[in-house]
């Protein structure tokens, strides 16, 4: 995923989380800040209490997977995702499961040509 598509500085995750909506379910956590953008910027949030960096490092590269896939389906704002605790243990196909459940409920994932009948 390109940098461009990433939120990384401070300022922006507070303003997503003061100024952005939220929604979860019981993996993840999504706070969504409409922008008027050429793309969606996403942020990633994994605590230490999930596991060592391996494990966390695993979690985010599974999100991403599942983020660059969804890619054309997915709304131009600024959101962040957070992990949370059982994230760990879920298999890839789950983690997709869970996190376009909880990006549907944010209005974040538009349908169209539907990628979950697929897998």
């Amino acid at each position: 995923m390109k940098k461009s598509y990433r939120v990384k500085r401070e300022q922006d995750f507070n303003q997503i989380f003061s100024q952005g909506k939220s929604v979860a379910n019981r993996k993840f956590v999504v706070y969504r800040l409409p922008k008027d953008q050429p793309h969606f910027r996403v942020g990633l949030s994994v605590s230490k209490k999930l596991g060592n960096a391996v494990t966390r490092n695993r979690i985010k590269r599974k999100i991403r997977h599942v983020l660059i896939e969804c890619q054309p389906q997915l709304v131009t704002d600024d959101f962040v995702i957070i992990a949370r605790k059982g994230v760990e243990e879920l298999t890839y196909r789950e983690t997709k499961q869970n996190l376009l459940h909880v990006l549907k409920l944010a209005n974040l994932y538009q349908e169209g040509t539907s990628l979950e009948e697929e897998t």
